[in-house]
């Protein structure tokens, strides 16, 4: 464990030979070694699950699992047959219902997840290293992927896993090594150590939740209105009201439209039916561009297809959703006013780079989603939509983002927040929308007034039934 940027992805590559060791030694099964590959890394019985993916959307999930070691017909030719077989023989030991010859480039982020999982497991490896690889998955997933690892346990497999979870950590961790700024700072039981303890470990701190104060918003002026949107069988007559200076939470199980529903708003993707009010005015959005003009910032929960360029620098990506800002009338770009923002957005989110010129693909997965939000901070839209925001991100950078949305509440910002987290939705919203299928299945109030067990109540009625305690109707 450790914060973004702690220097624990970082170590886990030089484990399994992605990067070269300045100094120091790696010992498996007693003897030294220095892995200067993943191949050789792999060979020496290491396999490693990215936090970040690293499949190929144009190939089936079969051929990403065993490409470079795909069974060979007599005369050399792919198997693809046997392929398919061993593909789904894997999927079937991880209970995953999944078509081996289905694209990875049409399947969503959890299963593509379940791919990359599949693909280390089937090296039979005697260390697994295992990065964030629960970040896109639901409750299901996550208990069959815990099934998966006590067994391998049962096997004698060694697994490093890396999370911000406090809850799966004490579900599964026998031990909790903690880093700090890339260095060591100490390893503790997981099941007699205090979930506070180790916090303090990992931040130098200790971090405080002040108890949410939900404000009387009857009297403010509705930001956003949606009546009736409709998309296939993803929305269904979807309708709410978005006041300002609220934080409006989406909760529900994976499929329930909660995404699709803010992709339909952002105008990436098309409605059947349905209108969008913003400040009390029907607006036409057909294009993510149509609703950066209306005041609308989406910051996506795959950030790197959809948030960032990750070729490109700190201070570019912050720029992006602003460029008119800092162009001249002739369309001339002004790099150190650019430069200029970036540091200021930087230094107000703490995001850890050595400069605004570092390369995005660089940073940590937390430090990367801080330039998102630092994006539409600087373009200053008035309704943000933020889907899994904490995805990826420890216990620090989490207290940053939650003080983050709350200030932005505090200035009459209205924020829908997307949480597969039902603490962090329940932490953090005035209201609770509840979908299931598509469908609105009910609002509740936010502020520690709602239960888990009320949420999921909810998120599991799949009548068309519809509860509305808490709505400022």
């Amino acid at each position: 464990m450790g914060e973004n940027g702690a220097g624990k992805s970082t170590l886990m590559k030089v484990l399994s030979g992605i990067y070269r060791k300045d100094a120091g030694e790696i010992l498996i099964r007693g003897k030294p070694e220095e892995p200067v590959g993943p191949r050789e890394a792999q060979a020496l019985g290491i396999g490693i699950i990215h936090q970040e993916l690293s499949l190929m959307n144009d190939l089936s999930a079969a051929q990403n699992i065993f490409i470079g070691r795909e069974p060979r017909r007599s005369l050399g030719r792919i198997d693809d047959a046997k392929m398919n077989r061993q593909a789904k023989e894997l999927f079937a030991s991880m209970h995953l219902n999944l078509d081996p010859s289905v694209l990875v480039g049409d399947l969503t982020i959890a299963k593509q997840q379940m791919i990359e999982i599949s693909k280390a497991l089937s090296f039979n490896s005697e260390v697994l290293i295992m990065d964030e690889p629960t970040a896109a998955l639901n409750d299901a997933e996550i208990s069959d992927l815990f099934s998966i690892i006590n067994k391998l346990k049962a096997e004698g497999v060694g697994i490093v896993y890396i999370s911000h979870k406090m809850d799966e950590l004490k579900r599964i961790a026998d031990r909790v090594t903690v880093m700090r700024d890339g260095e060591y700072v100490g390893t503790v039981d997981a099941k007699e150590t205090p979930v506070d303890t180790i916090i303090a470990m990992m931040v130098g701190r200790e971090v405080h939740h002040d108890p949410l104060v939900v404000p009387d918003l009857s009297a403010a002026d509705v930001a956003l209105e949606v009546r009736g949107l409709t998309r296939g069988k993803e929305i269904r007559d979807v309708s709410f009201e978005l006041r300002k200076g609220e934080i409006l939470g989406f909760a529900g199980l994976m499929g329930a439209g909660r995404t699709e529903v803010a992709r339909a708003i952002f105008g990436a993707d098309p409605l059947d039916a349905g209108e969008i009010l913003v400040g009390g005015q029907p607006r036409r959005i057909t294009t993510p561009h149509d609703a950066v003009r209306a005041g609308i910032g989406y910051l996506s929960e795959d950030r790197k297809r959809y948030g960032l360029t990750i070729t490109m620098d700190v201070a570019n990506n912050t720029a992006m959703a602003d460029m008119e800002q800092f162009s001249s009338k002739l369309g001339v770009l002004d790099d150190r006013k650019i430069d200029g923002a970036a540091e200021s957005m930087v230094k107000t989110l703490g995001i850890r780079t050595p400069s605004v010129h570092q390369e995005v693909r660089l940073l940590s997965g937390g430090n990367q989603q801080k330039i998102v939000v630092a994006k539409w901070l600087l373009r200053d839209c008035d309704i943000l939509i933020f889907d899994e925001p904490t995805r990826g991100i420890d216990v620090g950078a989490k207290a940053e983002i939650y003080k983050l949305i709350e200030d932005l509440t505090a200035r009459g910002k209205a924020v829908i927040m997307i949480s597969s987290e039902l603490p962090e939705v329940m932490r953090l919203s005035h209201r609770i929308l509840v979908m299931c299928e598509g469908r609105v299945t009910g609002i509740l109030p936010g502020g520690g007034a709602t239960s888990q067990e009320d949420i999921m109540t909810l998120a599991t009625q799949r009548e068309t039934t519809h509860q509305t305690a808490g709505t400022m109707q």
